[in-house]
């Protein structure tokens, strides 16, 4: 329902945006210059595109009762090898496809750790989170390495009207909605969520759905990785994709989606996604030190998710329950 769901992520988005056009009055403004679509809204969607990918990725592991805070380290590791490979000499196609290869693999491997090996999600993908960002450190030498490859930056900073990296990310939120709620596919990744054993019993293969949420979620945080890197035309390990798995998480989370598995929602995820990146945009907008950014980000979060909890909501509203407003069937009981 989008009154318990989106109600509250809804009117913090807004309230966001008012407030950076009270501080930037050109804020909602779009223009066209040379076939291109600009904008402060525009850039929110291009700077957010990457979180949005893989907070897609990371709805569906969540729905199975996972988490993967792996996807940071893959994306840097897969920026790093389009990189590497162009600066090299190679050809973007190439490079594109060998990132993401190595993304799929990256993800049956912690499919594999959670799956069959029965790991505990948090502890499976903790170690790609360390080793993965390892390894992109090893790939690039601890170096930047830049390229002027216009091929590759089409995929981060390439128009078409739009910012290409928006429609790349839309287009694959559009393709999991459709895949998940018009087939069978989205019931079977709840009924994982809700009880891995029972669904089993029930003839349902967990194990493999459990393994294609993780490998799918590895691949979004790889195209994510490769957005990043294009837009600025080089490969930065020690940075690239830092601590966007606890943003997509958030993003996850306000949107509705609970952390105990289960039900999901996409559309919330979009809301978490734009919520989480006008946050960012309105800290530089309103001018918070850089030393507070992360606490202010904190606040207006736990806020969110607090006027979320039903409890609280029921407080907000002031229906808590009080004795003389018992259901009918409770006073009958009693008496």
């Amino acid at each position: 329902m989008i009154r318990g769901r989106l109600l509250w992520p809804l009117i913090a988005l807004a309230g966001l945006i008012v407030l950076n056009v009270v501080f930037t009055p050109s804020f909602l403004e779009l223009r066209i210059q040379d076939g291109h679509l600009y904008g402060s809204l525009v850039d929110i969607l291009r700077n957010g595109a990457p979180t949005l990918l893989i907070a897609v990725g990371m709805t569906l592991v969540i729905a199975t009762r996972g988490i993967d805070l792996s996807v940071g380290a893959v994306a840097a590791i897969a920026g790093a090898i389009g990189c590497t490979w162009i600066a090299g000499g190679g050809d973007a196609p190439t490079a594109v496809l060998a990132a993401l290869g190595v993304c799929v693999l990256l993800g049956l491997w912690n499919g594999f750790l959670v799956s069959v090996l029965g790991i505990q999600p948090i502890i499976a993908t903790l170690v790609l989170m360390t080793a993965g960002r390892g390894g992109a450190m090893l790939l690039t030498e601890g170096q930047i390495v830049t390229i002027g490859n216009p091929a590759y930056r089409q995929i981060g900073a390439g128009f078409l009207i739009l910012p290409i990296a928006i429609l790349i990310s839309l287009a694959v939120l559009l393709a999991v909605a459709v895949l998940t709620r018009r087939t069978a596919l989205g019931m079977l990744i709840e009924a994982v969520g809700v009880n891995p054993e029972a669904s089993k019993l029930a003839g349902v293969r967990s194990r493999t759905i459990t393994w294609t949420v993780y490998v799918f979620a590895a691949l979004c945080a790889g195209v994510a990785g490769l957005m990043i890197s294009s837009n600025v035309s080089a490969a930065d390990a020690n940075n690239a994709g830092l601590w966007i798995e606890m943003d997509a998480i958030l993003a996850v989370v306000i949107g509705g989606t609970s952390l105990a598995g289960g039900r999901y929602s996409l559309t919330g995820t979009l809301v978490g996604a734009l919520v989480i990146q006008t946050l960012t945009t309105t800290v530089y907008t309103i001018g918070v030190p850089t030393n507070t950014t992360l606490l202010f980000k904190a606040v207006v979060v736990i806020t969110v998710c607090l006027l979320q909890s039903p409890r609280v909501a029921r407080a907000v509203s002031g229906r808590r329950t009080s004795p003389t407003s018992a259901p009918r069937s409770q006073k009958v009981a009693a008496g």
